[in-house]
């Protein structure tokens, strides 16, 4: 008959090996049920900023947002991988509203949040749906992460940069009539060749749609530029032919009168 002790130590060899599989199984499960939550959070999320906007099928939607980026290389996600995205809920014009911006976020958006006068991407159903959000997929695996995801400058073909890239692109080839934009006077240069605005939108811009760009220049107290800029001649020189420009130095403090006071016209607001 076998000794008590090797007994007793192969039951307590045998006990320790169980409790190590069930760690490791716990911890299996723990992981899996997270990556879901994650997943169904960043989905619930889409779904529910798209559905206040009308007339969209929101479920397709996230399918076909979904594939351009699940099961690929985060830094392999090009543009045009949001084409059919783009074509199946299309950007539609809306004239003398369009409104662009750059380094000027917080304020464009507040003003936007509070006066139906001027609708900036993020406005829009596509940029509504994304806002603010970090998403990307994994080579082999047909999740959504929405962390350990590469950051904006990690890699050109993330999948956040590529979709607000060739969202842009969408949103300029949709501008029409009078366009505005709204840039930030407290910086050395106002315009940008390298911003989205610079590098893609500016681009866009088709002169047998737009008439005119209105340049909203942001000023504070501690404002270095104003509509003499440098930069400001630069970007009136890339708009070519048949665009005309204006620009207008207008006080933070009066934009934001604008906004909270819905009932004063658009054309009031500067």
């Amino acid at each position: 008959m076998e000794p008590e002790k090797k007994r007793r130590r192969r039951r307590c060899l045998f006990l320790g090996v169980v409790a190590v599989l069930l760690v490791i199984l716990i911890i299996a499960v723990g992981v899996g049920v997270r990556l879901s939550l994650r997943h169904k959070t960043l989905q619930a999320t889409f779904t529910e900023r798209c559905e206040k906007f009308k007339g969209y099928d929101c479920k397709m939607l996230w399918s076909v947002f979904e594939q351009a980026y699940v099961g690929r290389d985060p830094c392999d996600v090009p543009m045009t991988a949001y084409d059919p995205l783009l074509a199946a809920a299309p950007f539609k014009p809306e004239c003398n509203r369009m409104m662009f911006w750059s380094k000027t976020k917080d304020v464009v958006h507040a003003l936007t949040e509070k006066s139906g006068c001027f609708l900036t991407l993020e406005d829009t159903l596509l940029g509504s749906v994304t806002n603010g959000l970090s998403w990307c997929g994994k080579e082999h695996s047909n999740e959504t992460f929405t962390t350990d995801c590469p950051g904006w400058s990690d890699c050109q073909n993330n999948p956040v940069r590529s979709f607000w890239s060739r969202a842009s692109a969408a949103f300029a080839d949709a501008a029409c009539g009078n366009v505005s934009v709204m840039l930030n006077g407290s910086i050395p240069s106002p315009f940008s060749s390298q911003s989205i605005f610079g590098s893609i939108e500016v681009k866009r811009f088709n002169p047998s749609k737009m008439g005119r760009l209105n340049v909203v220049l942001v000023t504070q107290k501690n404002s270095v530029s104003n509509c003499e800029n440098v930069s400001l001649k630069q970007l009136q020189k890339e708009l070519g032919d048949g665009i005309k420009y204006s620009c207008q130095e207008v006080a933070e403090s009066e934009i934001q009168k604008c906004g909270s006071k819905p009932v004063m016209g658009c054309e009031k607001c500067w």
